[in-house]
């Protein structure tokens, strides 16, 4: 019987494979808000995952949750990397907000299976600061690698990509729904 409260999500531990990543602030609270939270989040992206061996990708950060897209390098180390990354980020948070403990719920993974299912995810989350309501179009958000995909594969490329792989639109994902 599933008690509230206790829900962990069984993780993947695969090496060298795409990886799709959540990580949900607790109780849904705006914890990321300020822009020093979200900025420290992302230079911990990069650290914890260069410590840890993994590569990562694409990425948005939004008030009470984020997503990233990224390789794995050895799988039996996503734990330790979410440790690195959550409590990390949980003491700028806490020193910036004054908030209790704790200030992060959980995490999901779910391994891309294939290019299709990849690229649906990578327009999801590439489609979330749009689909949560912080902006009307998608250049106007700053803490997502949009830009830089943007820049470096252009507008046309992009808007072929969200045309043949739409399934973002209707993708619904439990730990997303915010």
């Amino acid at each position: 019987m599933f008690q509230q409260g206790f829900y962990t999500p069984k993780h993947l531990m695969l090496d060298d494979q795409p990886y799709f990543i959540t990580g949900a602030i607790d109780e849904k609270r705006p914890l990321l808000a300020a822009e020093v939270c979200k900025a420290r989040l992302i230079e911990l992206f990069h650290e914890c995952f260069a410590e840890h061996g993994w590569l990562l990708g694409d990425w948005v950060v939004l008030d009470n949750h984020y997503h990233l897209l990224c390789q794995s390098g050895k799988g039996e180390r996503l734990p330790r990397l979410m440790r690195c990354l959550h409590a990390n980020s949980a003491r700028t948070i806490r020193a910036e907000t004054g908030c209790e403990l704790p200030v992060w719920w959980n995490y999901w993974d779910y391994c891309p299976r294939g290019e299709a299912d990849y690229r649906v995810r990578q327009n999801y989350l590439f489609n979330n600061p749009f689909k949560h309501g912080y902006v009307t179009d998608l250049r106007d958000y700053p803490y997502s690698t949009f830009h830089r995909t943007l820049e470096a594969e252009g507008r046309e490329t992009l808007a072929r990509r969200f045309r043949a792989h739409p399934g973002y639109r209707t993708l619904s994902l439990p730990e997303d729904d915010f």
